[in-house]
């Protein structure tokens, strides 16, 4: 809380020798202002009195003055603090938590505008630099970070990715926001296995109190796991509205530990009703990627650069490409043909029929450019029951759409919804799940319409904008199988 007034103590002090009872009249100081690093860094009141909280950067130490440079997380600067050399001490190190009071003043240094100058530093927290993994003169890469999950945050680079995350969410919920979805919060414990994949974690309670030999031996009376899409359950809410959303967690039991998988990782999926074109969910793919990544361009430049400078050099001018054009768009048959009559090698077939792996998402979208690309019309076998059937031939197709990126491969993939109920019933008993999606048939039964959905990998999006080889390396705590780490 700030306050506006002069406080006016009064102090009674008794002379002993005299017996003389004495009162004086103290005026305090109006008190300091507290700021964070980017709003002290960004301000124009040179002379204010001013609060500072943090961790020291880097301690330099002259005969008369002391150096230290300060951050708290809200931008990558950090603010110099000039001090005088009496305020030094043992426990004022790289590392340390400090609350540091004094008054702005304009700096002499062009790098930044104004220092603080300080009139009292306190130690809130020791850090023994010697033990400190992070040594305030090297620069660390992502790998040797990477084995402190619990520490990493403290380190620039970590620190920028977590600012370039949060931003990125408040950008999506923009975007969608913007163009009338309604946010749902879409369950995290499921009975459904939205991709059929069965790469699922199941979810029983550690302990249950059994009280009958009749009980279901499961917690929710069906097997129950955590979610790999709230794609089943927005299908549910479109309908209700036109344009739904949801942004959460999803689970996938891989046992892969590779740069490109993870155990648990952040989804964006968006459904839309009324709609009967493959074209509608690519125009919404493609503005929601060039609006969140406009948005960090204007609002993280600095985090931003700091990775295309020393993660991943050139990148800058990719992204800039990315953005530039409109994406292209070709049908997973032009992709195979492409495939079929390249002089690469490649370690999996590339038959019609064949999934893309990765390897051929990556030569296609350099052979078009290096810009995003639209794969669209997969064969209908490859996709889930929920693919719509575009009834053609001879080669048979699903209505679906993989967006393809540099770097990245896949990012997106959608496909339009089989509205049609008894082509969908058909499908479900060849497959023996007719009773199990008793409840998703009846969704076609009630006022059910054309309508399609996709899903983007948050973290994978993070990769391609940054340039980020591995996954783990754009989520706060990454975790992978027969790992104990957090």
């Amino acid at each position: 809380m700030q306050f506006n007034k002069i406080c006016c103590v009064l102090i009674r002090r008794t002379c002993s020798s005299r017996g003389i009872v004495t009162t004086y009249k103290h005026y305090c100081q109006k008190p300091s202002k507290k700021l964070r690093i980017c709003e002290a860094l960004s301000t124009q009141e040179i002379g204010t009195q001013v609060r500072i909280q943090g961790w020291v950067r880097s301690v330099r130490s002259q005969k008369e003055n002391l150096f230290l440079h300060v951050n708290d997380g809200s931008s990558l600067q950090s603010l110099q603090v000039v001090a005088s050399s009496e305020l030094n001490n043992r426990h004022l190190t790289f590392g340390s938590s400090v609350e540091i009071s004094g008054s702005l003043v304009k700096s002499p240094h062009k790098k930044q505008n104004v220092e603080l100058k300080a009139a009292q530093i306190r130690v809130i927290g020791d850090c023994n630099p010697v033990d400190f993994p992070f040594k305030v003169k090297e620069r660390h890469g992502l790998e040797y970070i990477r084995q402190f999950p619990h520490l990493r945050c403290r380190t620039n680079t970590f620190g920028s990715l977590l600012r370039i995350r949060s931003e990125a969410t408040s950008a999506i919920h923009a975007f969608f926001k913007e163009n009338h979805f309604v946010q749902i919060h879409t369950p995290v414990i499921s009975s459904n296995d939205c991709e059929g994949a069965g790469e699922i974690f199941q979810v029983e309670p550690a302990v249950r109190d059994r009280t009958s030999d009749e009980e279901s031996p499961h917690f929710f009376s069906v097997p129950a796991y955590l979610t790999v899409s709230g794609q089943l359950h927005l299908e549910v809410m479109a309908g209700t509205f036109p344009c739904v959303y949801t942004f959460g967690p999803a689970f996938r039991a891989e046992t892969s530990q590779s740069r490109r998988h993870l155990a648990e990782f952040y989804m964006v999926e968006a459904e839309l009703s009324f709609t009967q074109s493959l074209e509608d969910l690519l125009t919404v793919m493609e503005n929601l990627f060039k609006f969140t990544t406009e948005c960090l361009l204007s609002r993280c430049a600095e985090d931003i650069e700091l990775f295309h400078k020393y993660i991943a050099p050139g990148h800058k001018e990719r992204l800039d490409l990315m953005l530039k054009d409109k994406f292209k768009v070709i049908t997973y048959t032009e992709a195979i043909d492409l495939l079929s009559r390249s002089s690469q090698t490649f370690e999996f077939k590339t038959e019609w029929g064949c999934d893309l792996q990765t390897e051929h998402e990556k030569y296609l979208v350099k052979h078009c450019g290096n810009v995003p690309l639209f794969v669209i019309d997969y064969p209908y076998e490859l996709k889930p029951f929920y693919a719509r059937d575009n009834e053609d031939q001879p080669r048979h197709t699903a209505a679906a759409v993989d967006l393809l990126v540099p770097g990245v491969g896949e990012l997106f993939g959608g496909t339009l919804r089989e509205e049609r109920l008894e082509m969908l019933r058909a499908r479900l008993a060849r497959v023996g799940l007719e009773e199990t999606f008793k409840w998703y048939l009846e969704l076609r039964q009630f006022g059910s319409v054309p309508h399609g959905g996709f899903g983007m990998g948050f973290e994978r999006y993070l990769q391609c904008i940054l340039g980020v080889e591995n996954i783990k390396d754009v989520i706060p705590f990454p975790r992978f199988p027969h790992s104990c780490v957090l």
